[in-house]
């Protein structure tokens, strides 16, 4: 029973790595956090649906994220996030005033309370230059603030480059 955090760029690999280390479980519960506010975002979504198999539940979970993993902990399926920083978007989207140090809290005591195999994925995108604009930065922010909280709480953060997984905190071959 582990949590894991998979950490990466656009396009690192990530996702796939995910889906892979779901693959072996009987049961998945894949979380879709992404809304198509575009035709672009509408076919991103429509290659990950096709990527995925099809034996696995699907949860459209745009905003309530917490809640979800606390409804499906301890249900014996490994649930798959895909991914926290659209999540965190939609949060931004929705709810720019709210208390981000809050919502973070939530999701972070969710994952640390939940019982079962977790796999949550999400970018690092502070590696780059300061974003220009108060909303870009404040998004480089939380995002960077949520994945120190999360790997805080999780066994693995694994940081994926080039389809190449580093083992940040726990180990490939460690045991369960």
């Amino acid at each position: 029973m582990k949590k894991i955090l998979i950490l990466g760029g656009a396009r690192s690999g990530k996702s796939g790595l995910a889906e892979t280390l779901a693959s072996t479980a009987e049961s998945v519960t894949y979380i879709a956090t992404a809304t198509a506010f575009d035709v672009e975002m509408t076919e991103r979504i429509k290659q990950h649906q096709q990527q995925r198999p099809q034996d696995w539940s699907v949860l459209e979970c745009p905003l309530l994220l917490a809640e979800a993993l606390q409804q499906l902990s301890g249900s014996g399926q490994t649930v798959l996030v895909d991914c926290l920083t659209l999540w965190l978007n939609n949060q931004l989207y929705h709810y720019p005033e709210q208390d981000f140090a809050l919502i973070r809290h939530q999701l972070a005591d969710a994952v640390h309370q939940f019982q079962g195999e977790l796999i949550l994925v999400s970018n690092e995108v502070g590696m780059g230059l300061v974003p220009i604009g108060e909303l870009n930065r404040i998004f480089v922010d939380q995002q960077g603030w949520l994945n120190q909280q999360l790997a805080k709480v999780c066994d693995e953060v694994i940081f994926v480059a080039a389809g190449l997984p580093l083992y940040l905190k726990g180990s490939a071959d460690a045991a369960d």
